[in-house]
């Protein structure tokens, strides 16, 4: 039985601005010195960095404040909730490219791999409502200069149309007859795309082997938004890798995200069953045949302080046929609601904060960071467990700290899903287990440190 734990750590710099950094451990290992942990010299961690993170390779812009670091990163969130409303389940048959073509959008953190034997490490953007993984390979034209080189792994194969995989991929172009190779396209971030062909190899997680790991081999890009070494699903679909890995990880694993206010702090990810929380009250996860990568809960209600804000039940009730109703999502940055949930929320909250209100980014509920202290609570209730946000799951603060904004923001106008998504801000220091096999979402109160 395998499990990873993934170590997350922060400290400030001479100009106060945060620094992260994540790492695996094992289940006995110990903590690392950050240089250490940039480039760990044992083989056994397993490395997860944020994009903005201090060890991130790729470079990411370094913000003004810890508000515009969520601005930057939640202005993605229009693109991804789009995304996210077009994973409808796939037909068997494989269809033209251009129609099969998606748009994706990146994700917040990056988790460090070895793919092949002997492993070659590469950084790959981790992704809860992604299935299909892809890193570019050796040869591709417009990729960065780290590729994965198929020649040196010996345990590299190929796989052709006629193998059940193919038919998962998205953007799939493969003759009516034949083994031809399985090809797909995808566009990726509005202005980006990329081909590929399906692939498979072992995939290193810290100490864990999973063999014949399916993936798709980048031949070219175009365009600057694609991941440089590529994605990793943790989807619920058949080809994530939470599917693939069957009994190694036995279809469970779970988070706890630091919070950005913390000095220092730590946090986990945790793969497979064993260290898991025992005592944990969990919600039904629901399954969508429409859109069936993604992790639904049964939202039930939402609280602002102690009063229950009225919601028409229709805008929160799942739909299994149309896809609508509330998924759980680590690459969407803010909890977005659709409008008139969200409307609803947001005009029950200025009721008990004084103003006035304007709008920094994406949030527009911003006020007086003087009023913060009598500003009540949102508590999110769903089927068998209520989860409260703290203060820092709820409200972000400008460099100056005078102003403080509520951290939600309605689902984009041209995004017609019915479809809500709780956001990695809002599950920052709680534990979240995700018990694929016995369809439970776990939610807990948890310091990440």
């Amino acid at each position: 039985m395998g499990i990873c734990r993934l170590e997350w750590q922060s400290q400030s710099d001479r100009n106060g601005f945060y620094r992260w950094w994540w790492w695996a451990t094992g289940s006995v290992g110990k903590t690392k010195l950050l240089n250490e942990q940039c480039d760990p010299s044992d083989g056994s961690d397993l490395s997860v960095i944020p994009l903005y993170g201090k060890c991130s390779p790729f470079n990411p812009p370094k913000p003004d404040s810890w508000l515009d670091t969520v601005i930057n990163m939640a202005s993605k969130d229009p693109a991804r909730v789009k995304y996210l409303s077009t994973l409808v389940a796939q037909k068997t048959t494989a269809v033209p490219i251009a129609s099969g073509q998606q748009v994706l959008n990146i994700g917040n953190y990056v988790v460090r791999v070895k793919i092949g034997t002997p492993g070659q490490l590469m950084f790959m953007v981790l992704d809860t409502s992604n299935d299909v993984a892809w890193v570019p390979c050796s040869g591709c034209t417009g990729c960065s200069a780290t590729t994965f080189s198929p020649n040196t792994s010996t345990s590299y194969g190929l796989l052709d149309c006629s193998l059940p995989q193919c038919t998962h991929v998205r953007g799939l172009s493969c003759p009516a007859t034949g083994t031809a190779a399985c090809s797909f396209n995808q566009s990726y971030g509005g202005d980006s795309s990329f081909s590929a062909h399906l692939v498979k190899d072992s995939l290193g997680l810290a100490k864990d082997i999973v063999p014949d790991f399916a993936f798709g081999c980048i031949d070219s890009i175009s365009g600057g938004s694609i991941p440089p070494q590529g994605l990793l699903g943790l989807g619920r679909g058949p080809m994530s890798l939470i599917s693939q890995s069957g009994a190694l990880y036995s279809g469970v694993f779970s988070y706890c995200l630091p919070s950005f206010k913390s000095y220092y702090f730590s946090g986990s990810l945790k793969l497979g069953p064993v260290g898991q929380p025992k005592n944990i009250r969990t919600t039904p996860l629901l399954k969508s045949p429409h859109r069936p990568s993604l992790y639904y809960v049964n939202l039930t209600g939402v609280s602002v302080g102690q009063v229950q804000v009225p919601i028409a039940p229709e805008y929160l009730a799942f739909n299994p046929t149309t896809g609508a109703g509330t998924i759980i999502d680590s690459g969407t940055v803010v909890t977005r609601f659709i409008q008139p949930v969200y409307t609803a929320i947001r005009d029950e909250f200025v009721k008990h904060v004084k103003g006035p209100f304007t709008t920094i980014g994406v949030f527009d509920t911003c006020f007086d960071a003087t009023a913060e202290a009598q500003a009540p609570l949102i508590t999110l209730h769903f089927e068998g467990l209520s989860m409260k946000l703290p203060m820092e799951n709820s409200f972000l603060h400008t460099s100056a700290g005078n102003r403080a904004c509520l951290a939600m923001a309605p689902v984009p106008n041209n995004v017609n899903a019915g479809m809500n998504v709780i956001a990695n801000l809002q599950q920052q220091n709680h534990r979240i287990l995700f018990d694929v096999i016995n369809s439970r979402l776990g939610i807990a109160r948890e310091a990440c440190n």
